[in-house]
């Protein structure tokens, strides 16, 4: 969650590094009084809607970040395996497309681990280089600090914030000459609502400049029984990730969700073209949030939408880079499991 750099960060980053290290930061960039504020404004303005809502950032505190792991490795979950194959072929070809001078920042890092190819190619090829991650999850960021700690040449610094605070940081460090490469992988985009994910698009171009690039992971449309597996799996652990929503909401606003009272459940909605995840009530029932200050009733049959993930078709996302103001340089299909990684720039 955001917090607040300490003063040491206040001064420009040395473009280059002898040695590998990883330098994280010492305070938080916003105190975590404000975080709780903000999660507690979330959850109650999410659950006075209708359809109820939660938003999918709130899933990867420890426990989730440690299940949606899990979910990586389910043989009927085949996104993270098909980024990372991606990754691992292309990661030359895109170092010797972008070097050298390049500094890495990567938004919503997690562990750090597919990003690994990547940074060992332009370390390669151009010496020592930045690699900055941004997170919201103080859990995940030293889990990726730990990742990457051996990666020859690479600086790793953790920047725990929002991903437009992470990049306006980084225009401020970035020295003069440099480029930056944004890794936005694993089909993240995909939780955005489509014109959402447009604005958010372009509003990453608006912190880059030209000779730079965006990567962008997307899962693509697959059959229906696929994907609802790979969102419903049978041991249960993506639905043990989705009501560990709830159990957050119990640790950290002092609410009294029984889970019990609540099933996972995974929607295709065709029209949209996305899977949905919801939470739903098995009775009619009062639920107490003190931290959020608030009450909410159920009733049996209700649900709280938690998660959207979209599924695109490949000439989509070309046109998709040209709205947002970038030039689609390369694009990467896995054919095991139907993904695509996009190479976008900026001229």
């Amino acid at each position: 969650m955001p917090t607040q750099l300490s003063e040491s960060w206040k001064t420009k980053m040395p473009a280059t590094l002898l040695t590998p290290r990883v330098v994280t930061t010492e305070a938080p960039c916003l105190k975590t009084a404000n975080v709780i504020e903000q999660f507690a404004t979330d959850v109650r303005e999410g659950l006075r809607k209708f359809p109820k809502k939660l938003s999918a950032k709130y899933f990867y505190d420890e426990i989730g970040s440690a299940l949606f792991d899990v979910i990586t490795l389910l043989p009927e979950y085949g996104l993270t395996r098909a980024d990372e194959r991606l990754l691992r072929r292309n990661a030359e070809t895109l170092a010797l497309r972008l070097t050298p001078d390049l500094i890495v920042a990567e938004l919503g890092s997690g562990s750090g681990r597919k990003t690994k190819p990547i940074l060992r190619a332009i370390s390669e090829l151009q010496g020592p280089l930045t690699y900055y991650a941004i997170d919201g999850s103080l859990t995940a960021l030293e889990r990726c600090s730990h990742e990457l700690a051996g990666v020859p040449g690479a600086q790793v610094r953790t920047l725990q914030c929002f991903y437009e605070e992470g990049l306006e940081r980084i225009a401020e460090y970035r020295s003069r000459g440099e480029r930056l490469l944004v890794l936005f992988l694993g089909s993240s985009i995909g939780n955005f609502e489509r014109d959402e994910a447009a604005a958010f698009l372009a509003q990453v171009r608006s912190h880059l400049q030209p000779g730079d690039a965006l990567l962008l992971g997307a899962d693509l449309v697959k059959p229906v029984p696929q994907l609802l597996e790979a969102y419903d799996d049978p041991p249960g652990v993506t639905a043990a990730f989705n009501l560990n929503l709830l159990a957050r909401i119990n640790r950290e606003l002092g609410a009294d969700f029984d889970l019990s009272n609540f099933s996972h459940e995974a929607r295709w909605c065709a029209s949209e073209r996305r899977i949905e995840m919801h939470l739903c009530s098995l009775a009619s029932q009062v639920v107490t949030i003190p931290g959020a200050d608030c009450r909410v009733s159920f009733e049996q049959g209700e649900t709280i939408w938690t998660e959207s993930s979209h599924k695109f078709m490949p000439d989509e996302l070309s046109q998709m880079a040209v709205h947002a103001g970038f030039i689609c340089e390369a694009q990467w299909i896995d054919e095991e499991w139907p993904f695509a990684e996009n190479l976008w720039v900026v001229e």
